[in-house]
């Protein structure tokens, strides 16, 4: 993240990093996170805040992709937390991969813009040099949804590993490719942070 705008001098009590489930494609052979499932993620995600005390003082950052992290963001919103996007590519190739092909596509592109203005600044792009970051290292094969995960995960740890709260949406498995919440979780765990994991397999 560039140091050197606003939002760089806002200390957070505490950070909120998110990763899950985009909303299944409409082809989508093996349901993982169905359209009608929306409202069940939506008040899982609001309890989990709350049962961490979420609010105002506190940062929220996630990627911008429909279902997982756009409904965390929302909930982030309506609790009083600073909200920032890290995204993988620019923004208009992230919504046509991480947006517009999921159900109901021009709805969530939709919520997607109407938090935009919400943002401590405008979605952050993945920097092409992100090796250059003090202490960020990224295995030479990562794939982009692996570096932006790092990066994120970077990125909330830079006020403190004791001020991380991670928040997944998650049914246990792995990614249809490289990167996803399955290695977000692992690298979380491998520095001990705190997880609130939603299981999905249990919650539909």
């Amino acid at each position: 993240m560039n140091r050197d705008d606003p939002f760089a001098s806002f200390v957070p009590h505490r950070v909120f990093l998110f990763s899950g489930h985009r909303i299944d494609a409409p082809d989508r052979r093996t349901p993982r996170f169905p359209p009608h499932c929306e409202a069940i993620a939506a008040a899982n995600n609001g309890a989990a805040l709350d049962a961490w005390g979420a609010g105002p003082g506190d940062l929220a950052l996630s990627q911008g992709a429909s279902g997982g992290d756009i409904l965390f963001l929302e909930a982030c919103h309506a609790r009083g937390l600073r909200l920032q996007m890290l995204l993988p590519f620019d923004e208009p190739e992230f919504i046509e991969t991480s947006i517009l092909p999921s159900a109901d596509g021009q709805q969530w592109r939709e919520r997607y813009h109407a938090l935009k203005p919400q943002l401590a600044s405008p979605p952050q792009v993945m920097p092409a040099d992100l090796e250059a970051l003090p202490g960020l290292r990224i295995p030479e094969d990562a794939g982009p949804y692996e570096r932006c995960n790092l990066w994120l995960l970077h990125t909330a740890l830079q006020w403190g590993a004791d001020k991380l709260r991670f928040l997944c949406l998650w049914n246990g498995g792995g990614a249809d490719g490289a990167g996803g919440t399955a290695h977000m979780y692992n690298e979380v765990r491998r520095r001990d942070g705190q997880v609130t994991w939603l299981d999905t397999r249990a919650l539909w």
